[in-house]
């Protein structure tokens, strides 16, 4: 049993925790649950029956951590080399069934999850993904490593996302994609080839975008993508005549910065 516990805290007579992990106030640990060295677990979080939280990991407060879900494990990248990197997960994120994440490499140093995520059962978020709050990503997903979300992304089950793709902020990614390329802010993409299909506009009213601000986004997005200019003529264009709102901004932004291209 850990020497850093809080007030609280109910562990299983069962679970083994390292000496070196910290329990805050509150935190309950379930059945066969291990906890290893390194670990950091804010108040209220539930590590639910059979979970594995292997080493170097900090999880914030009012998580869940659902049965057999696997966090903090050593990259799967033959270039590690033992370093020491972590897993860090934000508060109030869940964690389903069978879920695997993975502590960062050399890179970045750290795998990151956002606050008030999602991440449905067996789900894979591989070493050195950054995942920003609000993250809804469902079930069977595989993520490779270096891949980074932004917050209110919403990806649907079984979609294969390659390594160093980025997905920006309010973008929705249909079931069963395979997304090779960046995926492109406020917009949905879906298919195998992806390809794009307009604004996430059911989205960006849920999240109580202005009129004006999602007008200005159609105008940009149909400079970019839907006229006859290439996407480099369609990025100079908008900025010439698209009011510059931070949604506007950030969208050819996000384009102009792609290594990798973007899905068009």
């Amino acid at each position: 049993m850990s020497g850093h516990v809080g007030t609280g805290v109910e562990i299983h007579e069962t679970a083994i925790v390292d000496s070196d992990a910290e329990l805050a106030a509150g935190v309950r640990v379930g059945p066969r649950a291990i906890i290893g060295p390194g670990v950091r677990i804010g108040e209220g979080t539930e590590i639910g029956a059979g979970v594995l939280i292997e080493k170097n990991t900090e999880i914030g407060r009012d998580c869940r951590i659902f049965h057999g879900a696997v966090l903090g494990s050593d990259p799967q990248d033959l270039k590690f080399d033992g370093e020491e990197t972590w897993l860090r997960v934000g508060d109030r994120t869940m964690v389903r069934e069978y879920a695997t994440l993975n502590r960062g490499t050399s890179w970045s140093g750290q795998t990151v999850v956002g606050s008030d995520c999602l991440l449905m059962a067996y789900v894979h978020i591989a070493h050195d993904c950054h995942l920003g709050d609000h993250v809804i990503v469902s079930n069977a997903t595989q993520m490779a490593g270096h891949v980074s979300v932004g917050d209110w992304v919403i990806i649907s089950g079984l979609v294969a996302i390659h390594q160093f793709v980025r997905i920006g902020a309010h973008a929705f990614v249909g079931g069963a994609s395979r997304i090779a390329q960046d995926a492109v802010p406020y917009c949905r993409i879906v298919g195998n080839p992806p390809k794009l299909y307009g604004l996430n506009s059911v989205g960006l009213d849920r999240r109580g975008f202005s009129p004006d601000a999602r007008s200005a986004l159609k105008q940009a997005y149909r400079l970019v993508f839907k006229s006859d200019l290439n996407i480099s003529q369609g990025v100079e264009r908008a900025r010439a005549e698209v009011e510059m709102t931070p949604e506007v901004t950030y969208f050819l932004e996000f384009i102009e910065a792609s290594e990798r291209g973007v899905t068009g």
